[in-house]
């Protein structure tokens, strides 16, 4: 029998603490608990630990990043799942959020909506379930730090054909993932193409706080767009991306389409189209997530004379993925976050 997962809800709205109680009460292997604010929520914690916190950000008393912020600097804190709306500035506090050590975004579902179906039910089910697998580190997360300016160069390295293509695919604490990834990378690095597993509307926002803090450009993906040194492309929640040639240069297709491995976009499908699309002119790296999505796909790109990267259980906070893709034998390297960019660098610069 599988151990049930104590859940706990802080959110201010009556409805959807009512709206969450009902949809969780008929999972087997969940509590669920709930919280009209994080003063209330400290107290049930004393009582009874909970191994997942859905967390809404706008409440009184006090916000949710201000708790969020709280809770990391535990010696072992509490996955946190931020349940955010889909619109307007939520999006741009939920990606800060990912920043104080959130594990994962979800949208706040339709409660009380017939669209909401079982399907997206055993989503949203599924997410905590994965959330609560996940091992937040409090070291890993430091006040938020604007960037420092930096400089492009002008009307450069954006007009030049990547020779190589970079595809990344992380999921569960692949946010932070990413930006230790991305930052280090120079303005002349290759192309690099992403999935990461994240809510439609969110990727855009994430993808703008991105380019605030690298030295590339950061941009979530659009139907046509390049592949050039010094950029880095973002798959479109709810959308799958792929990696075609076109004479000379790259460019993305963005796809709609079914859920494959699971999810959309899929990183197995991005990785899938670079090892037709590019070959051994390629490096595929996975990053930390829950799940196999990847796993096949890289062990294409592998077959097809691609190097590829897998990030280290150490340096996770989930190791599903890449646990998967090391034991299909589609690994070439098992590196920590912070030597996976000098990695890409130095294949790329190998040929």
């Amino acid at each position: 029998m599988a151990p049930v997962l104590r859940v706990l809800v802080v959110d201010d709205s009556a409805v959807v603490r009512q709206g969450m109680l009902m949809l969780l009460k008929h999972v087997p292997d969940m509590v669920a608990e709930v919280a009209s604010d994080p003063l209330i929520a400290r107290q049930k914690m004393t009582g009874h630990r909970p191994d997942v916190i859905l967390l809404d950000l706008e409440m009184p008393r006090m916000d949710g990043l201000t708790f969020l912020r709280e809770l990391m600097r535990e010696d072992a804190p509490v996955p946190v799942v931020v349940c955010s709306g889909l619109a307007g500035p939520g999006t741009e506090l939920a990606v800060r959020a990912l920043e104080e050590g959130a594990v994962e975004i979800i949208s706040k579902p339709p409660l009380g909506v017939g669209e909401f179906l079982r399907e997206s039910r055993m989503r949203f089910v599924q997410s905590l379930r994965d959330a609560a697998k996940a091992r937040p580190r409090p070291e890993r997360y430091v006040p938020r730090v604007e960037p420092e300016p930096t400089e492009r160069p002008v009307a450069s390295l954006l007009t030049v054909t990547t020779d190589k293509v970079v595809a990344v695919g992380a999921s569960t604490g692949g946010t932070d993932a990413l930006r230790q990834l991305l930052r280090p990378m120079p303005p002349d690095c290759p192309g690099i193409v992403i999935v990461q597993h994240m809510p439609e509307q969110f990727t855009l926002a994430f993808a703008r706080r991105l380019n605030e803090l690298c030295r590339i450009e950061v941009k979530e993906a659009e139907q046509g767009d390049r592949v050039l040194q010094g950029r880095a492309l973002i798959a479109p929640g709810n959308r799958h991306l792929r990696v075609r040639r076109t004479g000379g240069h790259y460019q993305v297709e963005v796809l709609d389409g079914k859920r494959v491995s699971g999810h959309k976009p899929s990183v197995d499908v991005l990785f899938h189209s670079v090892a037709h699309a590019a070959g051994a002119n390629a490096v595929g790296v996975l990053l930390t997530g829950m799940g196999e999505d990847g796993a096949d796909g890289l062990l294409t790109m592998k077959q097809a004379g691609a190097a590829t990267i897998a990030q280290d259980e150490a340096s996770s906070v989930v190791f599903g993925m890449p646990r998967a893709a090391i034991e299909r034998g589609a690994v070439d390297q098992v590196l920590p976050i912070t030597a996976i960019s000098e990695a890409i660098r130095r294949r790329a610069r190998q040929g």
